[in-house]
C-alpha cells in the first residue's frame, strides 16, 4: 500500500542467488515438493522417541509424511539417539528446537482462541500439518483450510488418502497458490472460505521465504476476509548483528538454504515486528524471542537459535 515505510528487511538478490549444478531449482520455479517441509517434519518424527514428558510437541502422523530418503535419515538418527541427544543440547542446533517450540507455540494459540468463537481455521504454507487430524476433538466441525503450493499439497493428500485408518475423515479444504503470483483471497473464496468469519490462522515456516510485498500483500489480505475476533500465530526471520563466529555462521547458514531452493529472502526484526503487523490490521499480543521460547517449551537443556521468533497478533 502507498505511503508504508518498508522498514522491515529485504535481502539483497546477491545473497539468495547462490546456484551450483545438480542442486534444486529455487521452490517456486519447480514442481518438487518442499524439502524444509520435510526437516520440520522429520523432527517432530524424531521428537516421537522421547518419553512423553520429554517432548515438545507430540505429532503421532509425522512419520508417515516422511520421504524415502527423509525416513533414511531418521534411521540413523535414532541408532545415535545418545549422540544426537547431547548434540540437540549445542547453541548451533537451536533451529531443530525452535522449529518444535515454534509449533507448540502455535498450537497452544489455537486451543486457546477455539472457545472464544473461531469458526475456521487457516493454514498457510501447510506442508505436513496436521492439526486437523491432531486436534479433530477440539476443533468440533470447524472448516480447515490447508493452503500450500500444488507439489506439496497433491503429495500430503495422496498420502493421507492412502491411510484412512491413521487419518480418519477429516474434512480438509485444499487451496493450491503460489503466494508470490496468485491471489490469497480469489484461492480462499474459491474454496469455500467463509469471508467475514472469525478465523484462526496459522503461518508458519513462511514469511523468511517470500518477500516484502508478498509478505504484505498476503497480510492485508488476512485482515480483508478474516472477521473480528481472528487471530494470527506466525514467526518471522531477522539477521541476528553481531561479529562474533557464531553470528557469522548464524548469517552463513541462512544463505545457505538457497542450496536447497529455498533462499531466506525476508526478515523483521523483532523491535520492528509489532510497527510492521499493525500497518497491516494486526495488533500483536505475545510476541516470544527465541530465549524465552525455549523457556516455555523446550526440554532436556535445548536452546531455540537466536535469528527466528514467534508472535501471535490480533485483527484490529
Amino acid at each position: 500500500m502507498a505511503g508504508r515505510t518498508a522498514s522491515p528487511l529485504s535481502l539483497p538478490e546477491t545473497l539468495t542467488q547462490v546456484r551450483l549444478p545438480l542442486l534444486p531449482r529455487e521452490l517456486h520455479t519447480t514442481d518438487r515438493p518442499s524439502s524444509t517441509a520435510q526437516w520440520t517434519t522429520l523432527g517432530r518424527a524424531l521428537e516421537l522417541d522421547r518419553p512423553a514428558r520429554q517432548r515438545i510437541v507430540t505429532d503421532v502422523y509425522a512419520p508417515t509424511f516422511l520421504s524415502t530418503a527423509a525416513r533414511a535419515v531418521l534411521l540413523p538418527l535414532r541408532v545415535a539417539s545418545p549422540i544426537v541427544r547431547l548434540a540437540e543440547r549445542a547453541e548451533l542446533a537451536g533451529l531443530a528446537a525452535f522449529g518444535l517450540c515454534r509449533h507448540r507455540f502455535i498450537d497452544e494459540h489455537l486451543l486457546a482462541a477455539l472457545p472464544g468463537g473461531i469458526e475456521q481455521l487457516l493454514i498457510l504454507g501447510a506442508g505436513y500439518d496436521s492439526r486437523a487430524y491432531r486436534f479433530t476433538d477440539d476443533l468440533a466441525g470447524r472448516p480447515v483450510h490447508e493452503v500450500d503450493l500444488a507439489p506439496l499439497s497433491r503429495r500430503k493428500a495422496a498420502i493421507v488418502a492412502a491411510h484412512p485408518e491413521l487419518f480418519g475423515h477429516a474434512t480438509i479444504r485444499r487451496v493450491e497458490i503460489d503466494f508470490r503470483r496468485d491471489s490469497l483471497a480469489d484461492r480462499l473464496l474459491a474454496s469455500g472460505f467463509a469471508a467475514g468469519a472469525a478465523t484462526f490462522v496459522a503461518w508458519e515456516g513462511v514469511s523468511m521465504y517470500l518477500g516484502h510485498a508478498a509478505v504484505s500483500s498476503t497480510l492485508d489480505t488476512l485482515n480483508e476476509v478474516c472477521g473480528p475476533g481472528s487471530v494470527i500465530a506466525m514467526d518471522f526471520w531477522h539477521p541476528v548483528p553481531g561479529g562474533s563466529p557464531l553470528h557469522h555462521i548464524r548469517r552463513l547458514g541462512a544463505r545457505a538454504i538457497s542450496l536447497v531452493g529455498e533462499p531466506v529472502t525476508f526478515g523483521v526484526s523483532p523491535e520492528q515486528a509489532g510497527e510492521f503487523l499493525d500497518l497491516h490490521g494486526f495488533a500483536a499480543f505475545d510476541l516470544v524471542r527465541s530465549r524465552e521460547l525455549a523457556d516455555r517449551y523446550a526440554t532436556d537443556g535445548r536452546h531455540c537459535e537466536e535469528s527466528v521468533y514467534v508472535v501471535a497478533a490480533a485483527r484490529r
